[in-house]
C-alpha cells in the first residue's frame, strides 16, 4: 500500500518564462509519475513568485503605456497564474503517464483559499510583488489605487501585499472526490487565491499565502499521510555552509524547534518548510512530513533519502 500524499512543488521545479517552464515540467512530470507508479497518490501544490510576477508587471505596463487598459487586481493575477501554470504540469503529466503505458485522469482545480480577514498579516504587508517604480511614481499610482509600496533594497519602490495564514480550502469536497477517483490533481497554484468570506460570500484580497502553509492545509483537509516539500537540496541541513555542517535524516517536533531557536533555518528558505512539516505532523497522530529534492522524492518516500519530521 503506498502513502496519501500532498506535494509542495518549490520554485526550482517551474521556469520563469512560459518557455522555461514548458522544458522544466517535462523533468518534474517524470518525478511526479514516478511515484504515483510506487503506488501512491498523490495531490500536486505549487508556487506562483516568477509567473504572479510577469503577469501582474505586464498589466502594470498595459497599464503605463495605454491607460485604457485596466490594472488587474491582485487576486485575478494569482488566478490567471493557477491556470497557465496548471495546464502546463497536467500536459507534462499526463504525457509521461502515457510514456510508461498507463492513462491517469490529471486536473487543475482553480483553488481558493480562506483566510482570516483580521489576521495581523494584514496590518503589515511585506510581500513585493510586480514592477520596481520610483517613489514618484509610487506615490502616484497609491493615491488612484491604494496599493501600498516599500522601498526595495536601493532598487527602487514595489507594491507589497499581505501574507496571512491560510484557514480553509473553499474547494475541499471537489478536491475529495476527485482524489476518491484516483485523479492526479494539482491545487493551491501559488498558495492558493486569498479570499475572505463577508456576508456569505467569498472576497479576493490583494495577497499571496506561502504555499508551503498551504499545501500544509490542504494535506490536513485531504486527511493524507504524508506532506511532501520538495526544495533544491536533497535534506535538511542545520550549521549549514559552515565546516561542521550536518544533513538530518529525521526530526522530531522537539529538535525542530530547537533548531529553530538556535537559528539553523533561514527565514525565506528552510524555516517556512520546517513550520509547515511541524504544523502537519502536530495535526493528527500518525502523520509524517518529509523535506526533500525533487529529483529525489521516489527515494525519500521510501526512506532512503530526504529528512522526515516525525
Amino acid at each position: 500500500m503506498g502513502y496519501k500524499i500532498v506535494i509542495a512543488l518549490g520554485g526550482n521545479a517551474l521556469g520563469s518564462s512560459p518557455e522555461e517552464q514548458r522544458a522544466a515540467v517535462k523533468k518534474t512530470a517524470k518525478s511526479l509519475v514516478k511515484l504515483v507508479a510506487s503506488g501512491n497518490k498523490i495531490i500536486v501544490g505549487h508556487g506562483n513568485g516568477p509567473q504572479v510576477g510577469m503577469i501582474n508587471l505586464a498589466m502594470e505596463t498595459g497599464h503605463k503605456v495605454n491607460s485604457s487598459i485596466p490594472l488587474m487586481p491582485f487576486p485575478e493575477c494569482g488566478a490567471m497564474s493557477q491556470g497557465y501554470i496548471g495546464y502546463h504540469l497536467q500536459n507534462a503529466i499526463r504525457h509521461e503517464f502515457k510514456e510508461i503505458g498507463r492513462d491517469v485522469p490529471v486536473v487543475t482545480v482553480i483553488t481558493q483559499v480562506l483566510v482570516d480577514k483580521n489576521d495581523e498579516a494584514f496590518k503589515n504587508p511585506t510581500k513585493p510583488i510586480g514592477s520596481f517604480y520610483t517613489e514618484e511614481e509610487a506615490k502616484k499610482i497609491a493615491e488612484e489605487t491604494g496599493y501600498d509600496f516599500k522601498e526595495d533594497a536601493g532598487r527602487g519602490y514595489r507594491r507589497v501585499v499581505a501574507s496571512p495564514m491560510p484557514v480553509d480550502i473553499i474547494e475541499k469536497e471537489s478536491l475529495r472526490d476527485l482524489y476518491a477517483a484516483r485523479n492526479v490533481i494539482i491545487a493551491c497554484g501559488g498558495g492558493g487565491i486569498p479570499v475572505v468570506e463577508e456576508d456569505g460570500e467569498y472576497i479576493g484580497v490583494a495577497a499571496v499565502i506561502d504555499k508551503d502553509f498551504s499545501c500544509e492545509k490542504m494535506a490536513e483537509v485531504m486527511d493524507a499521510d504524508v506532506l511532501v516539500i520538495l526544495t533544491a537540496v536533497d535534506k535538511v541541513a542545520i550549521n549549514f555552509g559552515k565546516p561542521n555542517e550536518e544533513w538530518l535524516d529525521e526530526m522530531g517536533i522537539e529538535d525542530c524547534e530547537k533548531y529553530i531557536d538556535e537559528g539553523h533555518f533561514a527565514p525565506g528558505s528552510m524555516l517556512p518548510k520546517v513550520k509547515a512539516a511541524m504544523s502537519f505532523v502536530k495535526s493528527k497522530e500518525g502523520r509524517k512530513a518529509l523535506i526533500t529534492s525533487l529529483e529525489c522524492a521516489d527515494d525519500a518516500i521510501a526512506g532512503k533519502n530526504g529528512t522526515w519530521i516525525k
